[in-house]
């Protein structure tokens, strides 16, 4: 994407906790929108990042999006493991649930690790990270993936999303 031969850069929007980068891919000639997210720990800090997404969305002409990064909250039980559940994540989930579904998201599938978030000593792992796209972004790549980077440094894994065809 920041390769100018790659992607032409138009513009962009800030938030809080995400920034948008309009612009146009070359050889497709497709505009689309990528979205770097980085959420709140506090429920509400979440719910306002969803709200002014949604309106960003919205508002914008652009079909093709997709939003990447740490969303640090699960879709599902199953996507946390060895943490106990407290009365807010599920609130959590319905809200996150919500706002995919309100804004025509899809989850990209996931290759690689199940987990994208452990806890040091390994006694706790959640998938709080991903790339959500649009039906628009698919149709022009419909080979899209999530691939899940090993862990390195960090507690958290690096997502890559890629657009290839394996023989």
């Amino acid at each position: 994407m920041w390769h100018k031969e790659v992607f032409d850069y138009e513009s962009h929007v800030m938030g809080t906790g995400y920034i948008a980068i309009y612009g146009q891919h070359l050889k497709s000639s497709s505009r689309c929108v990528v979205v770097n997210v980085y959420s709140s720990c506090s429920l509400r800090g979440k719910k306002t990042l969803w709200e002014d997404l949604s309106k960003v969305k919205q508002t914008s002409h652009v079909l093709a999006w997709c939003l990447c990064g740490y969303f640090n909250v699960v879709r599902s039980r199953n996507e946390r493991k060895g943490i106990r559940d407290r009365g807010e994540q599920t609130s959590e989930v319905t809200g996150f649930n919500s706002f995919i579904d309100s804004n025509f998201f899809l989850d990209l599938p996931l290759v690689g690790k199940k987990f994208t978030w452990f806890k040091p000593d390994g006694t706790a792992k959640s998938r709080i990270h991903r790339v959500l796209i649009t039906e628009d972004w698919l149709l022009l790549w419909p080979k899209s993936k999530q691939y899940v980077l090993r862990r390195e440094v960090s507690d958290h894994c690096a997502l890559v999303v890629k657009s290839v065809e394996k023989n």
